[in-house]
């Protein structure tokens, strides 16, 4: 028998066996990411833990397909407590939002929200976020967790307008209540109209006994709900009273690899997949938040790529074979054999049981209709471009 016995690194005074060092590498892997308010919570849920953007998280907890269909159907909750926000302040503080933002931030009024991007200077995208207008001289920008400290310096740098900055990130909590039943199932917990709150627009309200929550009806679900805003010391009671609420609706809590699947559905652009630092917002399909009205970071760059036309598009794509799935970075050829292009996200579409992914291709292929061929694990595999979203 061989002695399996290794000296730990994290406990050089104890011996173990290889699946106890195993166990304490990972205690020490997770010791460094960052955790949550919520993360004893999941845990003891049972829930499937890794690191996501730097954060120690709940992947899946009884199985994507099953969280998948909860919030398309009933309601489901995501810890996305990793996600940053940032409070800019001050007379000048739309100013600096128009400029660092390609949409047109002075439509918005008090408790309305915007999708947008910022551009940097080589014709990418530093971030795509959630502009939200407190007042009239405040704004909260939410910034993907991956992207927390490039967003703050790239807006630093840009503050030339003695706008005050605040990072909230590490204070707040953010809870997702996504689904048809969501409105429900939290009108029982607060006596905010949450049905006169129109979409992409929030209200601060109680919940739960719970003062001063930023309630905002938007989501990454396609699927209706609203996401709550609450400081981390009240996280635990505001979670425990949304699953009261939700129970006779068949709430769910849900990880993030259903609300990959279920932003895919919708064809929500993922930071990191479908946009990155190399990807002009007009490729990608979202010149409706890149408005020219105004000037933006590097806005003459994407303005000229609007007006000739880009090389290359973001699309959506339908696999035409069963049990076949793109993933990132596979290549796309056409029918000679020649590259162009690469998926970017697929999956197999849970509601529509269907393989499904997003990709850029050469412009001439982005027709919906065009057959493609994805190349899948060395087998070339027939695909068909369609329109967006596929659900």
């Amino acid at each position: 028998m061989i002695n399996n016995t290794v000296q730990c690194v994290d406990y050089p005074d104890n011996d173990c066996t290889c699946s106890e060092l195993l166990y304490f590498r990972a205690a020490s892997q997770t010791r460094l990411m960052k955790q949550t308010a919520l993360t004893p919570v999941h845990q003891a849920l049972g829930a499937k833990m890794a690191e996501f953007a730097g954060y120690f998280m709940p992947i899946v907890y009884s199985g994507i397909n099953e969280e998948h269909r909860a919030v398309r159907e009933r309601v489901g909750v995501f810890d996305v407590s990793h996600m940053g926000e940032f409070i800019l302040r001050g007379t000048h503080a739309l100013d600096l939002v128009q400029w660092i933002t390609t949409n047109d931030a002075s439509k918005l009024t008090d408790g309305k929200v915007q999708y947008s991007c910022m551009t940097n200077l080589q014709g990418g995208i530093v971030d795509d976020l959630l502009v939200y207008r407190l007042s009239e001289r405040e704004y909260m920008l939410v910034v993907n967790a991956a992207n927390i400290a490039k967003d703050w310096d790239w807006i630093k740098q840009h503050n030339t307008y003695g706008v005050e900055m605040i990072n909230r990130s590490d204070e707040l909590s953010l809870l997702a209540v996504q689904g048809p039943q969501a409105t429900k199932a939290l009108q029982k917990i607060t006596d905010v109209p949450l049905s006169e709150i129109p979409y992409y627009a929030f209200r601060w309200g109680e919940m739960a006994g719970i003062p001063d929550i930023l309630i905002s009806n938007t989501g990454y679900t396609g699927a209706g709900g609203f996401e709550l805003y609450v400081p981390n010391a009240h996280a635990r009671k505001l979670w425990d009273a949304v699953f009261e609420a939700g129970e006779e609706f068949g709430i769910m809590p849900c990880g993030l690899g259903s609300r990959d699947t279920l932003r895919l559905e919708k064809a929500y652009c993922l930071y990191g997949n479908d946009i990155d630092d190399t990807t002009s917002p007009i490729e990608a399909g979202l010149g409706w938040i890149t408005k020219f009205t105004k000037s933006f970071v590097h806005s003459e760059y994407h303005r000229a790529l609007k007006d000739n036309g880009p090389q290359r598009k973001l699309v959506g794509f339908e696999i035409n074979e069963k049990g076949r799935i793109a993933r990132q970075h596979y290549l796309i050829k056409n029918e000679l054999g020649e590259e162009i292009g690469k998926v970017t996200s697929g999956t197999q579409s849970p509601t529509l049981q269907k393989a499904i992914g997003l990709g850029y291709v050469k412009t001439p292929y982005s027709a919906p209709g065009t057959e493609i061929f994805v190349e899948i694990r060395g087998a070339i595999t027939k695909a068909t471009v369609v329109k967006t979203p596929f659900l």
